[in-house]
């Protein structure tokens, strides 16, 4: 596997790989949501690398990237290891394309036919985001302290409002 430390976002090289294997290996996959494309959503240090989702017209997926050699943990081609989030734990999967180098994914969807346009997974993805950087119950004793009267801004009442 390819190591490369990224010192600034990874999301146009996330996008560039994932473009080239949409191109050269899901061309033909029948699979595919004609309504989506390649994206790389809001990638952000965590823990000293990268995490970010990306959408594709056939899967979402988490994805850790090498930011800093002094907290990555390789894993080598299709390895998995487990990553404690506030959320929880999640099995990620070790992977590397000549674009990106080394990265870590965790899916999230496949196929992507649920979704009607590029904005709705977007915004799924964010949320998606939230959610795993967020801890439950620090979440619950919040909406519970909130005021009466004001808007829930509950991960579902948001997904909902799409």
């Amino acid at each position: 596997m390819s190591f490369r430390i990224h010192d600034s976002s990874p999301a146009d090289a996330v996008e560039e790989a994932f473009f080239r294997i949409q191109r050269e290996q899901m061309a033909d996959v029948p699979i595919l949501n004609p309504a989506l494309s390649v994206e790389a959503v809001d990638f952000q240090r965590w823990q000293g690398n990268w995490l970010g989702i990306v959408v594709t017209p056939w899967c979402m997926s988490m994805l850790l990237v090498p930011g800093n050699p002094e907290n990555w943990v390789s894993t080598g081609d299709n390895k998995r290891r487990f990553v404690k989030f506030p959320a929880g734990d999640f099995a990620f999967l070790g992977s590397a394309e000549a674009e990106l180098g080394e990265y870590q994914s965790c899916p999230l969807f496949s196929p992507m036919g649920q979704f009607g346009s590029q904005s709705e997974a977007t915004m799924t993805a964010r949320a998606s985001l939230i959610a795993l950087l967020t801890d439950p119950q620090a979440a619950k004793a919040a909406a519970a302290e909130k005021p009466a009267g004001e808007p829930s801004l509950s991960r579902r009442r948001f997904l909902a409002l799409r």
